[in-house]
């Protein structure tokens, strides 16, 4: 891989593994109220489940706002938990297919920009969501660091549930899901992680983004540089990029990768393989764009059955 300049302010080792250890001990003092919902935003035309017991999660956390988590029991219980986490559009998803192949599922939408009810909008930045502006303007302080601690209390409620194997926990998701599937997989490394499944995965190799001008980059990437500071901006991307993660995930890891994807290039992903020290497979879709996909899932259920 081609050094670029920008890796050069990217955090270090120990500088990475104190930040996790610093989410992890903040989520683990923080009281958080949770409250499953009884109105679960089914209709007669569209969303009648076959499966019983999944509804919305409501989780208040002291001094945060209140996020949603959709909540999808196995069928037959006790059984491993999977967590899923939503790409940059905050959407929430239904695992239901996974569920009945005996798994429980539990979707985080961190920072409350989705509800039951549909999107906050008055949390929106400029017509996005501003977890990754406030990530690189605060050097790491906020942004994906609250992110993160709010999946760290959604699945500490999970994990006490009747229905869950505590220490059997695995990762998946798509695009933003994807690269936080691999740093929460970096999180929970001694904290019972077993496997990560990420799909055509954002947050990957940022400096590498830049050298080959995605376009969803250009604002973000030019607005770093105007910052006073611009190293301090590149040192917050380094906490979250998957490069500085990779080293962690020593379970098995599972990337995607699409063909024609302009937002995640295969070449970023790639990179970010070769790192992973465990075992790993690559799957390179040819001529998938950027989005959910279908292989996706079914290599997925795959991979949970194998090391879930």
């Amino acid at each position: 891989m081609t050094k670029t300049p920008e890796l050069d302010f990217y955090p270090s080792e120990a500088e990475v593994d104190a930040w996790l250890g610093a989410i992890w001990q903040q989520a683990q003092a923080t009281e958080c109220e949770v409250e499953p919902l009884e109105e679960q935003g089914f209709s007669m035309q569209f969303g009648i489940r076959h499966l019983k017991g999944c509804q919305y999660v409501r989780f208040s956390p002291e001094g945060m706002d209140t996020f949603y988590g959709y909540w999808q029991p196995a069928p037959s219980q006790p059984a491993p938990l999977l967590v899923h986490t939503p790409g940059y559009g905050a959407e929430m998803s239904a695992h239901p297919d996974l569920a009945a192949q005996g798994y429980n599922v539990l979707h985080v939408n961190p920072l409350g920009y989705v509800t039951p009810s549909g999107a906050d909008e008055a949390k929106r930045r400029d017509d996005s969501w501003p977890v990754f502006y406030e990530t690189y303007t605060s050097r790491g302080e906020r942004g994906y660091r609250q992110w993160l601690i709010n999946c760290v209390l959604a699945i500490r409620w999970a994990q006490v549930q009747g229905a869950v194997l505590p220490d059997r926990l695995s990762f998946f998701g798509s695009s933003q899901g994807g690269g936080a599937s691999q740093m929460l997989g970096s999180l929970y490394r001694d904290h019972g992680v077993r496997c990560v499944a990420a799909d055509v995965s954002w947050m990957t190799n940022f400096p590498l983004y830049k050298e080959l001008d995605v376009e969803w980059g250009r604002v973000a990437f030019s607005a770093i540089e105007a910052m006073e500071n611009p190293a301090d901006g590149w040192y917050a991307l380094g906490l979250i990029d998957a490069l500085s993660h990779a080293r962690r995930l020593t379970v098995p890891v599972m990337l995607t990768a699409g063909g024609a994807d302009p937002t995640c290039p295969p070449a970023a992903i790639e990179t970010v393989f070769a790192r992973l020290p465990s075992t790993r497979m690559y799957c390179y879709i040819d001529g998938q764009g950027h989005a959910y996909t279908q292989e996706f899932v079914a290599l997925a259920a795959a991979w949970f059955r194998l090391y879930a």
